[in-house]
């Protein structure tokens, strides 16, 4: 592994979000993270929560060299996002991984666009669901953690992309409590690169969006809030009730309630729930939405 070869493929990524933006209150108006480059024309693959609703993106090179880029797709099933440099980025791409090949117990690096990295090992490889109504059906965890994670590319020992980083969780072992990244795997983004390049989103229609943030616990599944004038909020889906049911199906654990909801049909479907609230049963009939009609379009600069 030569990196210093692999840290000239990725770059810093900083974008700035309007006020009133969908996502400004709980991603903020200025994020910043990383990206790598995954094709010589300054096509660079980053987390999509960076560039979601982004007015300007501005990518650096390891050198100083700032150049702007246009916030070209984001994909919410995989959570992949694409920049296109609209400068001359003049920087090598980094060849894609097979991130099915990749095991636990891998030795591994978790680079971040300002020359930061992290020889690690991968610790699991499994799913993961995630509060804002997101699920992989296998994700990438490794350690030790990385501290400037989002967008950060994890490589294999042969310089390969294997996946973008995502998040940083804890992990509890025999007692032990350690810090861990969760990456999202490079495999995810072959059978959408055209769709994404091409259309800007994935060819296929929308899963239902019910805007509900939510928590498993001891197999419940609790809403923790909902997103204003989202879907949920209009049904009358409150903090704390405890979904115990869709349609005819009882829920069993967070990714169970996502599937249940997702295999309902497309984003506009009407969504039976039942839920515990206060001691009392309560049927709630929520018409989902498709969440990227709450975003703001990216302009190109």
């Amino acid at each position: 592994m030569n990196t210093d070869q692999i840290l000239r493929s990725i770059v810093a990524v900083r974008s700035s979000i309007a006020e009133d933006a969908f996502t400004a209150a709980t991603l903020g108006t200025v994020r910043e993270g990383s990206g790598v480059v995954i094709r010589e024309n300054g096509l660079v693959l980053t987390i999509g929560y960076l560039i979601t609703e982004a007015e300007e993106v501005w990518l650096t090179r390891q050198d100083g060299h700032v150049v702007a880029g246009h916030a070209l797709a984001y994909d919410q099933e995989t959570g992949f996002g694409l920049i296109q440099a609209l400068g001359a980025l003049d920087l090598p791409a980094l060849p894609l991984g097979n991130s099915s090949d990749a095991k636990v117990g891998d030795p591994v690096m978790l680079a971040d666009g300002i020359g930061q990295f992290v020889r690690a090992n991968i610790v699991a490889k499994q799913e993961f669901a995630g509060y804002w109504e997101y699920l992989l059906d296998e994700a990438i965890f490794t350690a030790p953690a990385h501290p400037s994670w989002g967008g950060a590319a994890l490589v294999d020992a042969e310089g390969k992309l294997l996946g973008i980083g995502s998040l940083r969780l804890q992990m509890a072992k025999d007692g032990d409590v350690a810090d861990i990244n969760m990456t999202v795997p490079i495999d995810l983004l072959r059978p959408i690169l055209d769709d994404l390049l091409n259309r800007g989103q994935i060819n296929k229609p929308a899963r239902p969006w019910l805007g509900a943030f939510s928590a498993e616990n001891n197999g419940e599944v609790i809403v923790m809030s909902v997103a204003p004038d989202g879907p949920a909020a209009k049904a009358g889906l409150k903090r704390g009730d405890v979904i115990s049911e869709i349609r005819d199906g009882e829920v069993e654990g967070l990714a169970d309630f996502y599937r249940k909801v997702w295999e309902s049909g497309s984003a506009g479907a009407e969504i039976p729930m039942r839920v515990l609230r206060d001691g009392r049963e309560a049927w709630l009939r929520i018409k989902s939405a498709d969440r990227n009609s709450f975003l703001k379009k990216p302009q190109l600069q």
